[in-house]
């Protein structure tokens, strides 16, 4: 890709000028105002696993999400109980991150629909052949050589 003289490709300026259009043209709710200007609280829940720095900040990471998409909808109540579920769950994520997975590995478990094939003795009766069968059978037409 050439680089013009003032140093932004043509490429990198229409990037550029999506997000800025896009930045201007959808504001931040004010709920999500409210979640990212309050200060993140530093103190864990009680009775919360004991995390590294890393998986407490992402399990407030979690909570602050949460609350900037659905934080009418819950009671202050709720938004604690909301917090002490983001710091129980970090623990399972944290395990379930450490196995160690490749690109080439293949999935434990297969995924085999169970088909249920009709019995030959149960199944319905072709109606088909039944109609033809019922129909009049048409008389034979005279070959070539009886014609008269």
């Amino acid at each position: 890709m050439k680089v013009n003289s003032k140093g932004m490709s043509r490429r990198e300026f229409a990037t550029r000028a999506a997000l800025g259009a896009v930045a201007v043209s959808s504001p931040l709710p004010p709920v999500a105002i409210d979640a990212l200007s309050a200060p993140l609280s530093q103190q864990p829940p009680a009775n919360a696993p004991k995390l590294s720095a890393r998986s407490e900040a992402e399990a407030e990471g979690r909570y602050q999400a949460i609350l900037a998409q659905y934080g009418e909808r819950f009671s202050d109540a709720q938004k604690a109980d909301l917090r002490r579920l983001c710091f129980v769950l970090q623990p399972q994520l944290d395990a379930l991150r450490a196995w160690p997975v490749a690109n080439s590995d293949a999935p434990a478990l297969y995924l085999k629909p169970l088909v249920e094939h009709e019995k030959k003795g149960n199944a319905a009766p072709n109606l088909k052949s039944g109609a033809q069968s019922a129909m009049p059978e048409a008389s034979p037409r005279p070959a070539a050589s009886e014609k008269r």
